[in-house]
């Protein structure tokens, strides 16, 4: 394992997907000067890139100016482990509650739906982004995960989620999709595609730019306020202002309780032999989890690499977000080891990238978008991790927002819903790591006992 992890000097890049984009980094121009724009769009992240390319395709008169600390794609639209899912972080339950079974059960349909529209839109615009949807397996390898399972399709009949929405998978079915160690069964959605992010953010940012929005980069925002985001360079005025900032909000002066940001790390190995693939699978590039409490996430690339990815580094004091962040060699080497426990045919296989960068989590664990009408802000975020797609979502429906459409989009649950804000710090601190060491514990705990994690289900609700 010692010689596996040894770093090269792709360690220092910001991500495989950075490293293996063809595209030229050069930074756009920074904005110099004041202008004047009918919608500007702060953060060039998925978010505010969805949101300018259906703006600008429903309006092609807009005056768009979307702004950017430091180039397109940086923050975790470039960095995450590749899933565009129909993954929602809040359960269907949770957004009931919110506006009801009909409304809940619109949300899910609607993020099914995205998933194909990021593909559609993709080649509509000529990215090629390796998409490959193959769906998602999540392995249950021991009784405890099994048990989870099997609740989970129980659940999704509950909530008339048949079989072409996910579907339990025996011993046998599920080895034939993923030869993973231990496993006793799994789940299986199709909603998910295998993508290279970076391909997707950078051909996005090229395909908005064709529409005639301006995007500044190096230009960070230091302020959002009605009409105004401004920057050190000069301020954009306009009618609507749009916060796409996800992990890097409480940066911005007011939101250092909205988000707070967790960082989630990952690992690429190099490219995997074909013998290789025949032992572990994924023959149609699904995506893959197992049903532990601390996320874990994987996928096949288009060049047969391995990436593996999960939570369990620290969330730092006052949501701090720096990049020696991005890195902790005592989380890579848990991802090396969990992925050659699965996998033991992977054992001394060399690790040619790792990386990590912070994901926004709000109080709730729900996403949210909307527009306040009276100050012209709007904003989009809380994605927990599962934004590849959900930005989609949120472009969309901030462009029917800002055009003052009423549409399907904009009557879903999630519109307009304001999370409670965190705790302030030292509580936050406390309570955000207590709860990852919990997570960490409630899998220990498991292996010994082989019975569902008492700890897990005493933190579920501070954990969402």
């Amino acid at each position: 394992m010692g010689c596996a992890l040894t770093p090269d000097p792709h360690w220092e890049r910001l991500s495989l997907w950075h490293d293996t984009v063809e595209t030229d980094w050069t930074p756009r121009p920074a904005l110099d000067g004041d202008v004047d724009a009918d919608v500007a769009i702060v953060g060039a992240g998925f978010t505010g890139l969805w949101t300018a390319y259906y703006l600008a395709d429903a309006d092609p008169t807009l005056r768009i100016v979307v702004l950017e600390a430091e180039t397109a794609g940086y923050g975790a639209s470039g960095r995450n482990g590749g899933w565009c899912s129909a993954l929602f972080p809040a359960s269907l339950p949770t957004l009931a509650a919110l506006a009801g079974r009909p409304a809940a059960l619109a949300q899910h349909r609607a993020m099914r739906d995205t998933v194909d529209e990021v593909a559609r839109a993709a080649a509509a615009e000529g990215i090629d982004a390796d998409l490959a949807k193959g769906g998602t397996v999540v392995l249950a390898r021991s009784r405890a995960q099994w048990r989870r399972a099997r609740a989970e399709v129980a659940e999704a009949r509950e909530w008339e989620r048949d079989e072409d929405d996910l579907r339990l998978l025996d011993r046998a079915e599920a080895t034939e999709v993923l030869h993973a160690t231990r496993t006793l069964g799994a789940t299986y959605t199709p909603d998910c595609a295998a993508i290279h992010p970076a391909k997707l953010v950078r051909g996005l940012a090229a395909a908005v730019e064709r529409r005639g929005v301006t995007v500044h980069e190096r230009t960070r925002v230091r302020e959002v306020r009605p009409g105004l985001a401004r920057t050190a360079t000069g301020d954009v005025r306009a009618t609507t202002v749009v916060r796409a900032t996800e992990g890097y909000t409480p940066g911005l002066p007011g939101h250092d309780r909205t988000l707070v940001p967790v960082y989630s790390l990952v690992i690429a190995t190099e490219p995997l032999s074909a013998a290789v693939w025949d032992e572990i699978g994924l023959a149609r590039r699904e995506t893959f989890s197992d049903h532990r409490h601390l996320i874990v996430y994987g996928q096949r690339t288009a060049d047969d690499r391995l990436v593996f990815g999960g939570r369990g580094a620290p969330y730092h004091l006052g949501s701090r977000v720096r990049p020696e962040f991005d890195r902790d060699e005592h989380v890579f080497a848990r991802l090396y080891s969990t992925l050659t426990d699965l996998f033991p045919v992977l054992s001394g296989t060399r690790v040619t990238h790792a990386w990590g960068g912070p994901l926004g989590i709000p109080r709730d664990w729900c996403a949210s978008v909307g527009l306040d009408r009276e100050t012209g802000l709007a904003w989009a975020g809380g994605y927990v991790g599962d934004g590849v797609s959900t930005t989609n979502l949120a472009g969309r429906t901030l462009r029917d927002l800002v055009l003052g459409r009423d549409t399907d989009l904009t009557r879903l649950p999630w519109v307009g819903h304001r999370s409670p804000a965190w705790e302030r710090e030292p509580l936050r601190w406390l309570g955000i790591n207590a709860g990852l060491r919990a997570m960490t514990l409630a899998d220990a705990e498991e292996r010994v006992t082989r019975m569902p994690s008492l700890v897990a289900k005493a933190v579920a609700p501070l954990l969402g």
